[in-house]
């Protein structure tokens, strides 16, 4: 699957997971376009249309998402390199983790809750959004579990945010 291929509507799971498979396996496509500065996560927009949009994001083993969802587009990751660790909350327990390897990709929905973090020194990994992403929800959880959920925008970096002040 290559961009001009793409069809002229969103995309369903199995072809978000296609296309950042085959974008994996073509370093050509994005390796040049990444941008490797200091800290502990670097993204590029690699396209762009009305129904995907697609990152390459370069980690370092402190890169944290936080706890966030993609609001209402379904999306696809696929690690080329190192390893990311996804967690998934789980509610009176603790997170569900599982560690994502170099050459394995996975798909989720817009209900999808997760964070995502480096596991390696340095991890590469490509990730595609259908419909783009406009609108994120960011997740905090209160010292006494209440979780809260603040809409941010898909241009703004995502991290865990700022501990909250117990009342």
């Amino acid at each position: 699957m290559t961009f001009p291929s793409l069809p002229s509507r969103n995309l369903e799971l199995a072809e978000l997971r296609a296309l950042v498979d085959a974008l994996g396996d073509d370093p050509k496509a994005w390796r040049l376009r990444l941008d490797g500065g200091p800290g502990e996560r670097h993204y590029t927009s690699l396209y762009r249309d009305d129904f995907v949009d697609v990152w390459v994001i370069a980690w370092r083993r402190a890169g944290d998402t936080g706890w966030h969802d993609h609001d209402i587009s379904s999306g696809a990751v696929r690690v080329v390199e190192g390893e990311l660790c996804e967690s998934n909350p789980r509610l009176g327990g603790i997170a569900v983790d599982r560690i994502i390897g170099a050459g394995s990709s996975f798909s989720f929905g817009p209900d999808h809750i997760h964070r995502l973090t480096g596991h390696a020194e340095q991890s590469l990994s490509v990730h595609a959004y259908s419909p783009p992403l406009w609108r994120l929800g960011q997740y905090s959880i209160t010292p006494d579990g209440v979780m809260r959920r603040v809409s941010v925008s898909y241009a703004e970096e995502l991290r865990p945010p700022e501990e909250p002040v117990a009342a």
